[in-house]
């Protein structure tokens, strides 16, 4: 058996195919026409343009919008005039080949991604070194091994999988996924669980240890891998796989059902979106609205600033085809790990604890704020639209942003523009300072909706993306489901609605405590509702006040999971 990171869940059983590409060797070779070399490299450049927009396209065709957008992101990066420049002013500055040029620049770039605090920006490195490839194959008419033609029933093994290889694949042919290298959040791990196929990434040497056609089994929930296993494992496996089948069939018994549980206490499943074509996936889900629509994913990849009218239409968008659900806004958060280069941001020390989100927005009205407020306010006269402001950390803030939405509404008025003159105002609870003054946020707002990402980030003091104190990051940790327990509770006395948007919403062993505590919304990712929806029309809110008792007597992160890991276990 070999271990890795598992990086998509699922049990995918079938024959190995290695896929290597053939190592490019890039040497610096002398040119004595430039003007030739450049037109060389225009038309390379053209031709990796165009295959990048057919992958876009095909994966817009046979996964999603969303996924899409990946490749998107290579093609602005394959456009971006700073980075074609820079090559066509090293072929010609330096009088040598193209590919020796590309490999000059866009090392260039990718190193400089990597130095990056930000996770998005770390990706982009892959992004580069990705197209940097491609284009040399193209100039060096090496050939790109085809990996949507691999036969039915494979298990595709590789050393890594770039984004444009993972782009390729069919979903039919391909049931599983070993790489030795990546992790969780690459665009390829993505991809993967956007394409539900089990993959488990990170198997140091296994490559050494498989050939083709041998039998594997990938575990993309445990992270294991085994390579022609006895007849005990294969057939204990076969067993899973076709449970999980049988279980994602099921599944779809809960598409149209109320999420009520047992003892008919109903709460809202909901979704977390990023762009306006996300919603397709939260209507497929049978989501009841969007509890979590990300804003700054329309600030992002790209030159400038999207105006008040690209952002209305956008939630617009969203909000017609929810058709009266709702559909909670979060107005800007940019800081922290986003960073978008045309804002003119000076970077923060640290940036999770700086200059970002409401703070941001307040400091800058006129030119994010005010066209923000106003483009969600008018979206509202086309559905049930709400606002959420996120960071917030004193009273001050919110006040602040209420008067100005006042006057926003007023400015409207004034020119007779329609709008939801109800809508409704509310935070993201994702700061200590928020948790401990929830009563009182409570009497100011519409409603919560608790970030567990942050809350937990910022109630342990612990980098979320530092591998060396992970074992801190836990929304299992007592202090932190005490936070959780006193936002919920300080909403329910208010008679204000409160949800969650953070990962903790979806979790089957953090479910019955949030039911118990008093949730009323979960937000997760559209993939997620059916297997939530499922939990929690099969549990009693009533009976569960003791497994919650009984969780929050615990005073160590490890004895709370133990627990609840074995409460689950019992009800399957």
């Amino acid at each position: 058996m070999f271990k890795g990171t598992n990086a998509s869940a699922g049990i995918g059983i079938g024959k190995a195919v290695i896929v290597e590409e053939t190592e490019l060797v890039i040497e610096r070779r002398a040119v004595t026409d430039v003007e030739a070399e450049v037109e060389r490299f225009k038309g390379a450049l053209e031709k990796t343009i165009s295959d990048t927009e057919k992958l876009a396209q095909d994966l817009a065709e046979n996964v999603g919008e969303k996924e899409a957008e990946i490749m998107q992101g290579h093609m602005m990066l394959l456009m971006d005039p700073m980075l074609t420049g820079e090559i066509e002013n090293t072929v010609k500055n330096d009088s040598i080949c193209s590919e020796y040029a590309i490999e000059q620049v866009c090392n260039m770039y990718a190193d400089v991604f990597a130095g990056m605090d930000s996770e998005m920006m770390q990706q982009r490195a892959t992004d580069m070194r990705d197209i940097k490839t491609r284009m040399q194959r193209v100039l060096l008419g090496a050939e790109t091994v085809d990996i949507a033609s691999l036969p039915e029933g494979t298990i595709l093994v590789a050393k890594d999988l770039t984004p444009s290889m993972t782009a390729g694949i069919n979903p039919k042919n391909i049931i599983g996924i070993v790489t030795e290298l990546g992790g969780k959040t690459s665009h390829s791990a993505i991809l993967a669980r956007a394409m539900e196929i089990p993959a488990v990434v990170a198997v140091t040497g296994f490559m050494k240890n498989v050939k083709n056609g041998d039998s594997v089994v990938v575990d993309g929930n445990a992270g294991e891998v085994y390579v022609n296993p006895d007849e005990a494992t294969a057939n204990a496996y076969a067993e899973k796989r076709a449970a999980y089948l049988k279980e994602k069939e099921e599944l779809q018994k809960y598409v149209g059902k109320p999420s009520i549980t047992q003892d008919g206490v109903q709460v809202e499943i909901v979704a977390n979106i990023g762009k306006p074509e996300d919603v397709d996936k939260v209507i497929e889900y049978d989501g009841e609205g969007v509890g979590l629509f990300r804003t700054e994913f329309l600030f992002m990849d790209r030159s400038a600033m999207p105006t008040e009218d690209e952002q209305f239409e956008a939630y617009k968008a969203v909000a017609e085809k929810l058709a009266g659900k709702p559909v909670i806004i979060r107005t800007l958060d940019i800081g922290g790990d986003k960073e978008i280069p045309y804002m003119g941001l000076t970077k923060d020390e640290n940036p999770f604890l700086g200059y970002r989100a409401i703070r941001l927005c307040l400091d800058r009205k006129d030119d994010i704020y005010r066209p923000q407020l106003r483009a969600l306010l008018r979206a509202s006269a086309y559905g049930n639209i709400r606002i959420m402001i996120p960071m917030v950390t004193c009273i001050d803030e919110i006040r602040e942003a209420k008067a100005l939405i006042e006057e926003t509404k007023a400015e409207l008025d004034r020119k007779d523009i329609p709008y939801n003159k109800d809508i409704q105002v509310g935070i993201m609870v994702e700061t200590a300072a928020a948790s401990l003054m929830a009563d009182v946020f409570a009497k100011e707002v519409d409603f919560f909706s608790i970030g567990t990402n942050d809350l937990t980030q910022y109630t342990m003091s612990c980098d979320r993306g530092n591998e060396r104190i992970s074992y801190l990051y836990s929304t299992f940790n007592p202090a932190v489901l005490r936070s959780i327990q006193r936002i919920i509770r300080c909403a329910n006395e208010a008679g204000i609605m409160v949800g969650m948007c953070g990962e903790a919403a979806s979790d089957p062993m953090m479910i019955p405590l949030l039911l118990a505590f008093g949730l009323n919304e979960f937000s997760m990712s559209a993939s997620a509702i059916l297997q939530s929806r499922k939990i929690i029309c099969n549990s009693s809110k009533a009976e569960l006040q003791a497994v919650a008792e009984k969780a929050m007597s615990f005073v160590t992160t490890k004895e709370v999971e133990a627990y609840m890991k074995e409460y689950m276990e019992s009800l399957a």
